[in-house]
């Protein structure tokens, strides 16, 4: 078991829209709040912890992670270690700890993300000479404004590549709320709640129709507010642990087989985690067939449906629980909700499950527990 590393904790927050029940919650009290639960599950002590990596994308800088730590109690050796790779990062944070781990550097890493769409800073840039300051609202993504598009644009540009209809994308999101409804109960078991804010589940999910789909507002071309995630705060965090600590814990562990991230085109960042699965799957020496479960990031459902398509997943196995069009998507967290979703599953029915998730810039993450 030498060199491998083990979940023996994951559990979040949950997921809330922009502007909603956690609009007055600070960042770092959010990534506390999934720490401490994590660890709680872990059966780990916060002095045990040697490190905390945390994923955010909208924040202001000054390291969230030291920020989290400190208020989470863990050791004032604990430097937290904030990175930004856009969606991909929770799940990033994850497989960075897995290597840490698996080459002996650390014992005991909380790994994970926290976003706050709500609380997130406003974005000026310095205007040149005796212009004032420019606001943006996104950071490019590649240095060539002709092939840095919008991510709706992007989805509607792979939906009319590929032939991936209106109504299939919102088939797709209409499973997504169904399947997250009927999970209600099973994912009190991932979940904790915020002293003070009285809520329990995502609070995004609803009853939705394909006669509301075909209501909804149309974001670009066959896109619409249906068929794409809704911007959230959440945080998401796992213990990654080595061998020899979960032994020690006599867990039920999850094993983190193989994880990688890759860059690809950039016009089409829905795309990019298929590269990665593949790469993953590979790795690990798993045929797609064999997955049990996996959890692939609905930011928008045409990109989920791509990704599926184009791996080879069987669709029944995807997202049991419902995704992000279900949920909403804090960006910097969605990459660990899916590694904390897919980690209780299978706790539930163990066997091989895939994480997958796509960012702006043409990247891609996935991992195989």
């Amino acid at each position: 078991m030498t060199g491998e590393a083990f979940i023996v904790g994951a559990m979040r927050t949950p997921v809330a829209p922009r502007g909603k029940e956690f609009r007055n919650v600070e960042l770092h009290q959010l990534g506390t709040v999934a720490v401490r639960a994590c660890l709680e599950d872990a059966g780990v002590e916060s002095g045990e912890v040697d490190e905390l990596i945390v994923a955010n994308a909208l924040g202001a800088g000054g390291n969230p992670a030291r920020l989290i730590a400190l208020q989470a109690g863990l050791p004032e050796t604990v430097a937290g270690l904030s990175i930004d790779r856009q969606c991909c990062g929770g799940l990033d944070a994850l497989i960075l700890a897995k290597a840490l781990v698996a080459s002996g550097q650390a014992s005991i890493i909380v790994a994970g993300g926290a976003e706050s769409y709500s609380r997130r800073p406003l974005r000026f840039k310095a205007g040149s000479g005796q212009q004032p300051p420019e606001s943006y609202d996104q950071a490019p993504f590649t240095p060539w404004p002709d092939r840095d598009p919008g991510m709706a644009a992007a989805a509607n540009e792979l939906a009319e590549c590929m032939g991936i209809t209106r109504q299939r994308q919102d088939d797709w999101a209409v499973e997504s709320h169904r399947k997250a409804r009927n999970s209600f109960e099973l994912q009190t078991s991932e979940i904790t709640g915020l002293d003070g804010v009285n809520l329990d589940r995502d609070s995004f999910t609803r009853n939705l129709s394909d006669r509301i789909c075909r209501r909804a507002r149309v974001i670009c071309g066959t896109v619409t507010h249906a068929n794409a995630s809704v911007a959230a705060d959440a945080a998401a965090f796992c213990a990654v642990v080595s061998a020899r600590v979960c032994k020690r814990l006599q867990a039920v562990p999850v094993r983190l087989v193989s994880g990688r991230t890759i860059g690809s085109d950039p016009t089409r960042p829905g795309l990019a985690p298929v590269g990665a699965i593949g790469s993953v799957l590979n790795e690990a020496g798993v045929e797609v067939d064999s997955l049990m479960v996996a959890e692939i990031m609905e930011a928008y459902a045409v990109q989920a449906i791509a990704c599926v398509d184009m791996a080879g997943i069987n669709p029944s196995i995807v997202n049991p629980g419902g995704g992000s069009l279900a949920r909403g998507h804090p960006i910097g967290a969605s990459g660990a909700i899916l590694a904390v979703r897919l980690v209780h599953e299978l706790r539930r029915c163990p066997g091989l499950g895939l994480a997958a998730i796509a960012a702006a810039g043409g990247l891609g993450s996935a991992a195989v527990f």
